[in-house]
């Protein structure tokens, strides 16, 4: 304990010569749970990502705390029929290097989500058949087919548009620099340090942005994170965990807010991405099952959680009306767990690797599983790894089974078909059963609510329950804590802190 005070301490008086010479009312010091991957909407991954991508990039679409679909860059949208999408855009807006916002930039954008090489954008409006320009600021989106999700996917990172002219002069170096139509500039980056963004004088909604400036700060250790707010070095956290809500609850110096996610946390199993998949665990969907059957995602919850968090067994939470309530996680059962082995033909330990992100409550939940695992015949070995190096692992195959969460998206089918797909962009184990793509492809293009609903459940019979291709833990919930002379935070499902109306009284 006294170790852990000195590091937070140590942490709390790092703070960069920059961000301390701030006044107190012209910086917003935001810590966050680890160092976002690339700062390019096209390239990136993180969730930490997208909450500085809310100061930097605006979108077409954004949602509001009803999870209602509202307009950002554009003001408006039509079906002109069930595949072809008509968006009115914005009048007056310019990028930060002072170029104007116009159809030609849209269609560049959503043209370079879909082409680039390495786009994870491609799984998620990769049914747009072509964008055209109707006249400056307007737009047509033709699909390939109907599409029940598309106009949500236009609401994160597919909906944000970029500067073509500092896109093409950056190339794939554009994330070290990105130039885009949101409230802030970019100023700098200090890999695993700080992230600075200021205030964009020419943004088009300029009188709801009060801040100046607003550091981001990757701080993985949870409780040098709350130390740092305590002490006045940071003004916000993105998260802190569940056992510290209380201390925050008695600093009337500190606000907490807490509210569900549209997410979840899962493990991901590698079946058909290079050598790492060709082991007894990747190859024999009984191994698997016998893994799970190991597992006691309730008492995990209570140990690591304090309950906190609600376990699941599909990545569509309770609130949603795409959730299967009859889908639910199933029991552990040791005795049942070590009889698949057997039938599996299995006769010494089980030899399994997970990776999972270097920050001590998934290292602590790694080590829960470690030993739940190992009653019913599996030796698991840990590998923590820092967050965005661990998802490049995860991508090239370097990994058997990946402890991973997703923050969540308003439609279900972001929330699933990226990740279980053959054509899916973040479908890291290579997971491919023709039903499944057949299953997924046929809800996209349906617009009725039980049909669909119908549609996941057979998804979730063959992907979750036989082929077993990941397993999902608990529905999270966004823990949100904050100076109380900060003013305006408005709580959305998604966890993103989005700087519109935030003061700093």
């Amino acid at each position: 304990m006294i170790r852990r005070t000195v590091f937070a301490a140590l942490a709390a008086l790092s703070l960069t010569a920059a961000a301390q010479a701030q006044a107190p009312n012209q910086t917003l010091r935001i810590g966050l749970r680890e160092d976002p991957d690339i700062l390019d909407p096209t390239l990136a991954r993180t969730f930490v990502g997208r909450i500085v991508f809310a100061s930097l990039c605006d979108k077409l679409f954004d949602i509001n705390e009803k999870l209602e679909i509202v307009p950002q860059l554009a003001t408006g949208y039509a079906w002109e029929d069930p595949k072809t999408l008509r968006i009115a855009l914005r009048e007056g807006v310019r990028f930060h290097d002072g170029e104007p916002m116009d159809a030609e930039a849209v269609r560049y954008s959503l043209n370079r989500h879909l082409t680039m090489s390495g786009s994870f954008r491609r799984g998620e409006i990769g049914i747009a058949e072509a964008v055209e320009v109707v006249d400056a600021k307007t737009i047509r989106i033709r699909l390939k087919s109907a599409s029940s999700p598309f106009l949500s996917q236009l609401t994160d990172r597919a909906g944000m548009i970029v500067s073509p002219k500092a896109a093409e002069a950056a190339g794939r170096n554009f994330g070290s620099a990105p130039v885009c139509a949101g409230p802030y500039r970019f100023v700098e980056r200090v890999a695993q340090d700080r992230i600075v963004v200021e205030r964009f004088a020419g943004y088009w909604d300029a009188a709801r942005i009060h801040i100046p400036r607003i550091v981001f700060q990757p701080i993985p250790d949870n409780t040098v994170r709350l130390a740092n707010l305590q002490s006045g070095a940071l003004e916000m956290v993105q998260t802190i965990e569940p056992d510290d809500v209380k201390t925050v609850e008695r600093n009337r110096r500190l606000k907490v807010v807490s509210y569900a996610e549209l997410g979840y946390q899962s493990i991901s199993y590698n079946l058909g991405n290079g050598p790492r998949a060709n082991t007894p665990f990747g190859r024999d969907a009984r191994i698997r099952a016998a893994f799970e059957l190991a597992i006691d995602r309730q008492a995990i919850n209570q140990v690591v959680y304090e309950g906190f968090y609600l376990p699941t067994a599909q990545p569509v939470p309770p609130g949603n009306p795409y959730h299967v309530p009859g889908f639910r996680p199933e029991g552990r059962d040791v005795a049942r767990a070590r009889a698949l082995l057997r039938e599996a033909g299995v006769t010494g330990p089980v030899q399994v690797e997970m990776t999972i992100p270097n920050n001590p409550d998934l290292r602590q939940v790694g080590e829960v599983i470690q030993a739940m695992v190992k009653e019913a015949g599996f030796e698991l070995k840990l590998n923590a790894m820092e967050f965005a190096s661990s998802l490049q692992a995860a991508n090239r195959g370097d990994f058997e089974t990946y402890l991973v969460a997703w923050s969540g998206r308003v439609d279900p089918d972001g929330n699933i078909w990226t990740f279980s797909h053959s054509g899916g962009g973040q479908n890291d184990g290579k997971y491919s059963n023709p039903e499944v793509d057949r299953l997924l492809d046929e809800a996209r293009a349906v617009t009725d609510v039980a049909a669909r609903r119908e549609i996941y459940a057979k998804v979730w019979e063959i992907a979750l329950q036989r082929d077993r291709h990941r397993m999902y833990l608990w529905h999270r919930k966004n823990i949100v804590a904050h100076s109380a002379r900060l003013t305006g935070f408005v709580p959305v499902a998604d966890g993103l802190i989005r700087p519109q109306d935030l003061r700093l009284n």
